[in-house]
C-alpha cells in the first residue's frame, strides 16, 4: 500500500490486489453467477467458467470480483495505515485486467492536527437559575396536559383536535404512490402534512367527505410531485378534542402528593434542579464554543460528510422506534436525504471541532482515564444490560476500550476547561 498526502488533511491509498488473490475472487464471482447464466447445450449451473468467460470475454466476472476484494483489501490497508482515517473510503479502480494485479486507490480524510488558542479562564456570560411563579405554572399545565383525555365530540373541527380520517391523493386525476392511508390520526395544528392540508380541515365535522387541494413544494423529494398541485379525497371519521383535568387536590393526589401545595413545592425543586443542570450544560456550551474558534484546524469536508451521514443514520432509528420510515418522513415532510444532509453539516462540523478540541485538551493536561474509571464504566454498562461485569467485559474488545478510554478522557476535558471558565 502506498499513502499520498493531499491537500486539507486528505489523503489517497493506493491498494494492491495480486494477481493470484485476484483470480481467487473471480472463481468466487463465477460460483456466485453461475446459476443465473444459461448457455444452449449446458445445464443451468454446469456452463464451465471458461466457457463463459470465452462466450462473454474473461473480464465478464471482474466487476463482482472487484466488489468482493475491495472490502477486504482497504480493511488490511486501514489496519496497516499509521495515519488516522476519519471518513468512509471513495473508490476509485486504477488497474482492472486480465492476469495483472488489482490495483485501486481509496480517497480518505485524516484526523486534522489542532492548533489550540486560549482553553483556560476563558469567559463565558452566567446563566439565571431562578425559578418564578410562572416556571412553576407552565410546569403544571404541561403535566395537566400530559393527563389530558381525547374526548369525542360532535363539533366542526377546531386547531389542536385529533382526527381520524381515510385519504387518497391525486395528481393530475392519478393516484400516486404512498398518498393513500386508512383511519390516520392526525393531530390539526401539527404541521405533519403538506402545507395546507390541515387547514382546510377546520370547519368540517366527522363523516364529511372532503377535497383538500395543496400543492407540493417545489423542493419535493420527488421529482413526479414536486411543485405540482395535488387534490386530496378525505373521508372524517372522528374528531376528538383534549380536555385538561383541573388542578385540585384530586389531581395532586394522583401526582402522589396530599395537597396541591405540596405538589407545587415538589415540581419547584425539581425545576430547581433541571434549570441548575441546565445552566451546567450552556456553561459548558459556551466555554467549548469560545475555545473552538480561538483554536486552529483544517477539518475536511468527506469527515463532515460522514458525521452527517452518521446524524442521519442516527435520526433514522429514532424514527423506527416510532414507527416511521425515512423515506416515509421525507414524503410527510417534503424534504430529501440530499437536502437533510445540507441542514446537518453546519452541526457535524460543530460536533466535530468540539470533539478534536476536547482531546487537544485531554493531550495537553494530561487527561486520562484511570483503570478505576474504566471498570466503573463497565459496572455501569452491567446494571444497564442486567449482565454480569465479566461478560460486559469478555464482549468488548481492544478497539472499543480505547473508546471508553477516549470518551471519559473528553469528559475530563469538559470539566477541565469549564472549572477554569469565569463567569461574566
Amino acid at each position: 500500500m502506498n499513502i499520498e498526502k493531499l491537500e486539507h488533511n486528505m489523503a489517497k491509498l493506493t491498494i494492491e490486489v495480486s494477481a493470484e488473490d485476484f483470480d481467487k475472487a473471480v472463481d468466487k464471482a463465477y460460483q456466485k453467477n453461475k446459476n443465473k447464466i444459461s448457455i444452449p447445450g449446458f445445464r443451468k449451473g454446469k456452463v464451465p467458467r471458461q466457457v463463459m468467460e470465452k462466450m462473454y470475454g474473461k473480464e465478464v466476472f471482474f466487476e463482482d470480483a472487484a466488489n468482493i476484494c475491495i472490502p477486504d483489501a482497504y480493511a488490511k490497508a486501514y489496519d496497516e495505515c499509521e495515519e488516522e482515517i476519519v471518513s468512509a473510503p471513495e473508490i476509485d479502480v486504477v488497474t482492472l485486467e486480465v492476469g495483472k494485479p488489482f490495483v485501486f486507490t481509496a480517497t480518505v480524510a485524516l484526523k486534522p492536527e489542532v492548533e489550540l488558542g486560549k482553553y483556560k479562564g476563558v469567559k463565558v456570560d452566567k446563566v439565571e437559575t431562578e425559578v418564578t411563579d410562572e416556571d412553576i405554572e407552565k410546569e403544571i399545565l404541561k403535566a395537566r396536559e400530559g393527563q389530558a383525555r381525547q374526548v369525542a365530540v360532535e363539533r366542526p373541527i377546531k386547531d389542536g383536535d385529533l382526527t381520524s380520517i381515510d385519504f387518497e391523493g391525486f395528481v393530475d386525476g392519478e393516484a400516486f404512490e404512498g398518498g393513500k392511508a386508512e383511519n390516520y390520526s392526525l393531530t390539526i395544528g401539527s404541521g405533519a402534512f403538506i402545507p395546507g392540508f390541515e387547514d382546510q380541515l377546520i370547519g368540517k365535522n366527522s363523516g364529511d367527505e372532503v377535497e383538500v387541494n395543496v400543492t407540493f413544494p417545489e423542493d419535493y423529494h420527488s421529482e413526479k410531485l414536486a411543485g405540482k398541485p395535488a387534490v386530496f379525497k378525505v373521508k372524517i371519521h372522528e374528531v376528538k378534542e383534549k380536555q385538561i383535568p383541573e388542578l385540585d387536590d384530586d389531581f395532586a393526589d394522583d401526582a402522589g402528593f396530599d395537597t396541591v401545595d405540596d405538589y407545587k413545592a415538589d415540581v419547584k425543586k425539581k425545576l430547581e434542579e433541571k434549570k441548575a443542570n441546565d445552566a451546567k450544560k450552556a456553561k459548558e456550551d459556551a466555554v467549548i464554543e469560545a475555545i473552538v474558534e480561538d483554536a486552529k484546524m483544517d477539518v475536511p469536508e468527506a469527515m463532515i460528510n460522514t458525521d452527517a451521514r452518521q446524524m442521519m443514520d442516527e435520526f433514522a432509528q429514532q424514527l423506527q422506534m416510532q414507527g416511521l420510515s425515512l423515506d416515509q418522513y421525507f414524503m410527510f415532510t417534503g424534504s430529501t436525504k440530499e437536502a437533510f444532509m445540507e441542514q446537518s453539516k453546519p452541526r457535524a462540523e460543530k460536533r466535530i471541532k468540539a470533539r478534536l478540541v476536547l482531546e487537544a485538551v485531554a493531550k495537553a493536561e494530561k487527561l486520562e482515564a484511570t483503570d478505576e474509571e474504566v471498570d466503573k464504566e463497565f459496572a455501569d454498562m452491567a446494571e444497564q444490560y442486567k449482565m454480569e461485569v465479566d461478560k460486559i467485559k469478555s464482549l468488548i474488545g481492544d478497539v472499543e476500550k480505547e473508546n471508553i478510554k477516549k470518551e471519559i478522557a473528553i469528559k475530563k476535558a469538559v470539566d477541565f476547561v469549564t472549572d477554569n471558565a469565569k463567569e461574566k
